[in-house]
């Protein structure tokens, strides 16, 4: 089981990234949160290794209108 933090930049206000994370992080049984924090998104998920490495993958791509910049991760202890 892995818990990580990411902060999200680039173009990913206004364009349903927190609503789209949300939906990806339900389809693979994660738990967290994710929210608009200046101008960029963070988010912390935990689960299974293999699906919190889906959804880091996931992040650096986001929703179709998204322009990801950058995906910094940062391993917590298992929430």
């Amino acid at each position: 089981m892995r818990s990580v933090h990411l902060k999200i930049t680039g173009k990913v206000q206004g364009v349903f990234f927190r609503a789209s994370a949300q939906k990806q992080a339900l389809e693979l049984h994660l738990t967290g949160w994710v929210r608009n924090s200046g101008d960029f998104v963070e988010a912390v998920v935990s689960g299974s290794g293999t699906d919190v490495a889906f959804f880091i993958e996931w992040a650096h791509i986001g929703p179709e209108r998204a322009r990801v910049q950058q995906v910094e991760v940062t391993e917590m202890p298992y929430q």
